[in-house]
């Protein structure tokens, strides 16, 4: 059996990560449903147990989801973290650049060295490409560099000039990562849909979404507020394939 919370499961969480999961087991035991009694982490934590047959519960991105998984894991639903100006369940981008950066609009990085974690990741390429292609801008990717915070990093190292971050990530950095503050918010892209939680192709969702909903009201405040977390909403999977998708990385290299 598999199960992994590697979205959003750095350092300081991993504690209440790990009580969250056994809250879960809990809920799921009490309906029949077997379930790993440790977390996978690591490299196993993202495509290794997202296509996994014996997945209980793993949390993935809406660009994955929507490019190569929903054909083949089953939607449970999607943890609310509460952001700012986004429904339940939503969440943005949030773009960041130097914190002594001179530049103060957005439109001022059309030609600027972009930094982001991974070619499918939502927040990190598909938001901000979206983003710019309405507003009439072009992001040209400069550094791949694995990971939000990375990509963080880059920018206030000057290896680039601007990086887009999902929003709860940014959150938590600001909050355990004190090399956030080498950096600053300039501008956010619109809310697309969360996170959202899966399970293996032909398992039931529903009391999947119970024991996790039992979990999050279960859970410490301190727990809670750690994890950001505020409740599991449904959000259809149209919601998720209705997200436009950007030219990958690549285009941008065959233009140049």
């Amino acid at each position: 059996m598999t199960a992994s919370l590697g979205m959003y499961d750095f350092g300081p969480l991993r504690a209440a990560n790990d009580r969250y999961w056994a809250l879960i087991r809990v809920g799921l035991a009490s309906r029949g449903i077997d379930a790993p009694a440790t977390l996978t982490r690591g490299e196993h934590a993202f495509w290794t147990a997202w296509q996994a047959a014996d997945l209980v519960l793993s949390q993935t991105c809406g660009y994955p989801y929507r490019m190569r998984l929903h054909g083949s894991v089953t939607l449970v639903g999607t943890p609310d973290f509460a952001q700012d100006g986004c429904l339940p369940g939503h969440y943005c981008s949030v773009f960041v650049v130097r914190a002594n950066e001179p530049r103060t609009d957005l439109a001022d990085f059309r030609t600027a060295r972009f930094a982001y974690n991974e070619p499918l990741s939502q927040s990190g390429w598909a938001a901000p490409q979206n983003h710019a292609a309405a507003h009439g801008l072009h992001f040209a990717p400069h550094v791949k560099t694995g990971g939000h915070a990375l990509s963080m990093q880059a920018v206030a190292k000057g290896q680039a000039d601007i990086a887009s971050l999902d929003s709860v990530t940014w959150t938590l950095l600001q909050r355990h990562d004190p090399r956030a503050a080498a950096v600053r918010e300039i501008a956010r892209t619109e809310p697309t849909p969360g996170l959202p939680y899966v399970t293996a192709k032909g398992r039931d969702p529903e009391p999947i979404f119970a024991a996790v909903a039992e979990a999050i009201a279960a859970l410490a405040s301190d727990d809670r507020d750690t994890l950001l977390l505020r409740g599991i909403v449904r959000i259809p999977a149209e919601a998720y394939l209705a997200v436009p998708n950007p030219p990958a990385p690549g285009h941008f290299a065959q233009m140049n």
